[in-house]
């Protein structure tokens, strides 16, 4: 059983500077991609559909007051093209107070997103679900959470994008007010939440909204960052050239976005240096393949926030890796960007100040020097949870590995195997099959860091 943790009531309240804070890689724990949640599968379901094989860290949170993690999954495993009702996990996981060693995940309660009406939000994307890119509805792809006062869940959605309240229970209370530059709209300024360039020509980019979500510690505000610049902004008026992405503050009580401040992403140039043998990222990775996966308050303006690239261990093979780090941000003294379009240029207008930004964690580096074999790809989780004996805080960093399933353009899926010393992949095993000797799908990974901060 895990030790229960102390209240952790107060972060940190430093003014950001050149960070201290030390991090150390205690281990890293994998749950094999098959692994059950506990989630009630309708009378008559054959086990075959797949519908509750266990999402893992779209993101994760703790709660201080229980002990209890709760891992987010996202829109279900054949990435929107299946009936999936969206979830969250609440999960025991054992570790050492010591040391911060972890244990292997308990699946203790899976609870279903559910609508005032009692219908579940549903992974399919508007289109499938709908019949109309312009509505919304029940569509969901879950990517951020944050836990509030009386348990409640806050939940950031990439197909808005849009942020949700929802009971400890799963059942719908609130939207928040998405602001109006954040929605994807066609040329004749028409919603469309499943397409992209060039249909989408203002807004969010296709499958780049809301990634990441947070509560500051007075539970007065929600600040949620996007994974990518919006479709329109940066050099030519294309986001996938851009560094400059949106980090966006609301008003807990109004429910209304109260400043978005802009993030400069590194610069793929700087990131192509670090390994002349990797293949580099071209112009248009830039706003596209590098990006926010997670953000995590430290105080009312300060954050830690989870930078990668799109390449590692993942459903698609892909090239090594060059860009897994943590940073430390600040608001605190950058421009609110509301009306500000930062179009036509990567070079911010003038007088428009970026939060500042200060390196924390090389994740590729203490993975490689731990003697990690591969990296996964989708590190998309992180939440620092209970103090350790020695006064550090025991930080979990989690991969979404996508189900370990990919799909036809019909619908039809197929697990995902892979050799893991050679990278040799084989995606044609029907689901619940076996792989091929030698190869395994694809876990879910948690890295456990003791960090003094």
């Amino acid at each position: 059983m895990p030790r229960r943790a102390l209240a952790f009531a107060v972060l940190l309240a430093l003014p950001l500077a050149a960070s201290a804070a030390q991090w150390t890689l205690v281990n890293k724990v994998e749950t094999p991609a098959t692994t059950r949640d506990a989630a009630r599968l309708p009378k008559g379901t054959p086990d075959s559909a797949n519908l509750n094989r266990f999402g893992f860290y779209s993101d994760l949170a703790y709660d201080a007051k229980t002990g209890a993690w709760y891992a987010l999954s996202d829109r279900g495993p054949g990435g929107g093209v299946i009936d999936y009702a969206t979830r969250v996990q609440r999960l025991r996981i054992p570790y050492d107070a010591n040391t911060g060693a972890i244990g292997q995940p308990v699946v203790e309660k899976t609870l279903l997103f559910t609508a005032e009406d009692g219908q579940p939000f549903n992974g399919l994307n508007p289109q499938l679900l709908n019949g109309d890119v312009a509505k919304l509805g029940l569509s969901f792809d879950p990517e951020g959470l944050a836990i509030g006062n009386g348990g409640h869940f806050y939940v950031a959605d990439e197909y808005g994008p849009s942020v949700y309240e929802f009971t400890s229970s799963g059942h719908f209370i609130r939207a928040f007010a998405t602001p109006e530059n954040l929605l994807s709209r066609t040329a004749g300024g028409t919603a469309d939440y499943v397409g992209g360039r060039p249909t989408i020509v203002h807004g969010r980019q296709d499958n780049r909204g809301f990634e990441g979500l947070t509560l500051t510690p007075s539970g007065k505000t929600l600040v949620g960052v996007l994974q990518d610049p919006l479709v329109d902004e940066g050099a030519s008026n294309d986001g996938r050239r851009s560094r400059n992405l949106r980090v966006v503050a609301f008003d807990v009580a109004s429910g209304r976005a109260i400043a978005q401040y802009p993030y400069q992403l590194d610069a793929i140039a700087e990131i192509n240096a670090r390994d002349a043998a990797v293949a580099p990222f071209s112009a248009t990775n830039q706003g596209r393949s590098i990006g926010l996966s997670a953000i995590h308050a430290l105080s009312e303006t300060d954050f830690l926030v989870l930078e990668r690239d799109n390449r590692g261990l993942g459903v698609e093979e892909t090239p090594a890796p060059l860009h897994k780090r943590v940073y430390r941000i600040s608001t605190a003294g950058a421009t609110d960007v509301s009306a500000v379009s930062l179009a036509g240029s990567n070079t911010l207008p003038a007088g428009i100040a970026p939060v500042t930004k200060v390196p924390e964690l090389d994740i590729l580096a203490a993975l490689r020097d731990a003697g990690a074999r591969d990296i996964p790809e989708k590190l998309e989780g992180l939440a620092i949870g209970p103090r350790l004996a020695d006064g550090r805080h025991l930080v979990l960093i989690g991969s979404d590995n996508d189900y370990s399933v990919t799909q036809t353009g019909a619908g039809e899926q197929f697990e995902v195997c892979v050799n893991r010393d050679t990278g040799e992949r084989v995606s044609n095993v029907p689901l619940d099959g076996q792989c091929p000797s030698g190869l395994s799908r694809i876990p879910g990974t948690l890295l456990a860091f003791a960090v003094r901060f």
